[in-house]
């Protein structure tokens, strides 16, 4: 048997559609089955099984299934909560849950969602759990510490490169490097392997996050799914804006910080005005050396996995995919 990465991701969303979540009163549950409904990438649980087999054959996946799951199941639970920070309206073109119901439930049925997911990581074998809950935990944490920057970052008039990035390396790329150590720890992979599968997997995350700060000034509208240019319009100090803010200087940075500045304008006009300085001060190709940085550090570490080359293929050519998206 050897498996694609859609025979993964199909594996998965059986196994979500299976996992009932259900309960009294209902609409603590109803929004969790509900979120979950909307699709997404399944990229977490499919790192989980695609580095569990990097050491062991493909017969033991249903075995870990519940805990790929709960990976996904804790992922979902950030968006959740996240979205009712962000008074976010839409996820995946759907009304968020705070929308569908409320704040208060959706609080709510977030922290049953994080609850369930530990009642599918403890499902691991007894001589694996400590291990597991202690690389959970602190994958958490840092999550919400990421997070929480984020929220603070927005009260700032500047942030240093490296808040930035400590930043994304805890919210966004944090998790994706639990995703892979737990399918190391799981495969029972040496320490050193589960490290290195870590780092891969926080390295590749931040190249994703910087990936994503690109295709929202640059990306072709037509191929993105969302408003080319959204940070722009609401200041969001993304990669991109730190280093505009950090290397302009005379006409240019009083040009910029008019648009900051600016409380009523028309959003294509700030957007076109933003791009062109970016463009003048060669922004887009600073970030993608930074992206490419992290993206070479993380294939560094896939290399110096203890493992056979041709078991690496699958899990190279799915990161590679990603890296080459245009959306």
């Amino acid at each position: 048997m050897n498996s694609s990465i859609q025979d993964y991701t199909a594996l998965i969303n059986k196994a979500l559609q299976q996992t009932s979540f259900e309960g009294q009163p209902s609409e603590l549950y109803d929004p969790i089955n509900y979120i979950l409904s909307l699709g997404g990438k399944r990229l977490r649980p499919a790192c989980t099984l695609m580095a569990y087999t990097l050491f062991k054959e493909e017969d033991g996946i249903q075995e870990i299934l519940p805990p790929a799951l709960a990976v996904e199941l804790f992922h979902n639970f950030t968006l959740m909560h996240d979205d009712i920070m962000d008074r976010a309206p839409l996820r995946r073109g759907k009304p968020t849950v705070h929308r569908q119901w409320n704040e208060n439930i959706a609080i709510l049925s977030g922290d049953v969602m994080m609850v369930k997911a530990y009642e599918l990581l403890i499902k691991v074998p007894d001589d694996k759990l400590r291990t597991v809950l202690q690389a959970f935990n602190h994958c958490a944490t840092e999550v919400c510490e990421g997070q929480q920057w984020d929220m603070h970052f927005e009260n700032l008039s500047q942030v240093s490169e490296a808040d930035y990035l400590t930043m994304i390396r805890q919210k966004t790329a944090a998790l994706l490097g639990f995703s892979l150590q737990l399918g190391g720890i799981l495969a029972d992979a040496s320490p050193q392997n589960c490290r290195k599968l870590y780092e891969f997997g926080e390295n590749i995350g931040i190249g994703f996050q910087l990936k994503d700060d690109l295709l929202d000034v640059y990306a072709e509208q037509s191929k993105f799914g969302k408003q080319v240019g959204g940070d722009i319009i609401v200041n969001k100090k993304t990669f991109l804006l730190i280093k505009a803010m950090k290397s302009s200087e005379g006409t240019l940075q009083q040009e910029l910080m008019y648009w900051l500045t600016l409380q009523d304008f028309d959003q294509q006009a700030k957007v076109n005005a933003v791009k062109d300085i970016y463009d003048q001060l060669n922004i887009r190709a600073l970030t993608e050396a930074k992206m490419n940085d992290f993206f070479k550090a993380g294939f560094s570490s896939l290399q110096e996995l203890e493992v056979e080359e041709g078991r690496k293929n699958k899990l190279r050519t799915f990161t590679e995919q990603l890296i080459n998206r245009e959306k």
